[in-house]
């Protein structure tokens, strides 16, 4: 992947371009910001530039090695992901355990969320985590030299889900790297990253990606019309994967989209219902039986819907994209029960159960809570 084939990000493009040509090569780097507006294809793009800076641009040499770069096989580019055990890996699972899947994975869409790779690997119910056990084949490869003399470069992809040993042994290698040795983090997440390893990368903020360039890129890669193109990148919202899954209709809103008209359907039923409690119960014990990672993508999906109910109600009609698969589910009819009145606490709410999954609290206490929460406040009335 070239940096020609990132989607939009000229200035940050631009930014790596100059240090490598002034030799000025950060050895740890966080690239921060949302899946979707490229963290990985533009490490990987850097990447390839670092990786076949020695050689002159269109010999011989230069081409099989960017064609090595562009299959994700070259011998000193280095990958980390989060993983779990499974049949494949039994225990002590680490990335190299799934690198056939990973290749396929990132060279299908290396602008996937986290969710998306965990159910690719078939573990979407458990926890994508970087263990100790990483950190120390970390350790090992960027201990040997390079295979082709050069750099090698180490991409870790989702950093944030490192667990405390890990991030330890990590910050040894920040703090003394080895001789032409890049480390890129990259994260969703960075205040999820102890602050010593933080303190130690130059930083690269990844902003979300304009209308324009979604909508450019998805003509040219997608062979769609351009107000399809341009009505799909206003839904994105910055957001290059969100607008693909938009286009297959297919990923995972459609599940978040069930979960959630249930959810607030029976919430609405339940003030004196006995019935409709049970079917809450039922409900927080479907969530309770997904994964973290699942769990909080479902309630920042939650949060979204909210404010397109909000904003809704209030006729900001320019803000809104949100439109239901499920016709059963109206937007008008539901946006007067999401107010002034109750917006900030049901945003509460859902920030709080965030907080309590990534933690490790009992899902099912937690989405239990919130659903009777919900109840309470969803029949709030607007005018109090």
């Amino acid at each position: 992947m070239d940096f020609s084939e990132v989607v939009g990000q000229k200035h940050l493009k631009s930014h790596l371009i100059k240090t490598i040509e002034n030799g000025r090569i950060p050895h740890a780097q966080l690239f921060e910001g949302v899946n979707g507006s490229g963290l990985l294809p533009m490490a990987i793009a850097y990447a390839a530039e670092l990786l076949c800076i020695n050689y002159e641009e269109g010999s011989p040499e230069y081409i099989a090695c960017k064609s090595k770069v562009s299959k994700l096989s070259h011998p000193d580019l280095h990958f980390v992901y989060p993983v779990n055990t499974s049949d494949i890996a039994k225990k002590n699972a680490i990335s190299d355990n799934y690198s056939d899947e990973w290749r396929k994975f990132v060279l299908n869409n290396p602008y996937a969320s986290l969710f998306e790779w965990l159910q690719h690997i078939g573990i979407e119910k458990k926890q994508g985590n970087i263990s100790k056990f990483e950190a120390e084949n970390i350790a090992k490869k960027l201990s040997l030299k390079s295979f082709q003399g050069g750099y090698k470069v180490m991409i870790i992809w989702m950093a944030e889900n490192m667990n405390v040993e890990c991030a330890n042994k990590i910050l040894k290698l920040v703090e003394e790297p080895s001789d032409n040795t890049v480390l890129l983090l990259l994260t969703e997440q960075e205040e999820q990253i102890i602050t010593t390893i933080r303190s130690r990368c130059q930083k690269l903020s990844f902003p979300l990606l304009s209308e324009a360039d979604i909508s450019k890129e998805l003509i040219l890669t997608q062979n769609i019309s351009e107000s399809l193109a341009q009505n799909t990148a206003r839904k994105a919202q910055g957001d290059y994967n969100r607008a693909l899954q938009l286009l297959d209709e297919t990923g995972e809103d459609e599940i978040f989209e069930k979960w959630f008209i249930t959810w607030v359907r029976t919430a609405f039923r339940a003030k004196g219902n006995k019935g409709a409690i049970n079917t809450l119960l039922s409900w927080s014990d479907e969530l309770a039986g997904q994964g973290r990672e699942t769990q909080k993508k479902f309630l920042m999906y939650c949060n979204e819907v909210f404010r397109q109910a909000l904003l809704k109600n209030y006729k900001a009609e320019s803000l809104l994209f949100f439109e239901a698969k499920d016709k059963t589910f109206s937007l008008p009819k539901f946006a007067p029960f999401v107010h002034q009145n109750n917006i900030f606490e049901i945003n509460s709410a859902l920030e709080d159960a965030s907080y309590h999954i990534e933690r490790n609290g009992n899902a099912k206490i937690i989405f239990t809570d919130l659903s009777i929460k919900l109840t309470r406040l969803i029949h709030r009335s607007e005018h109090v």
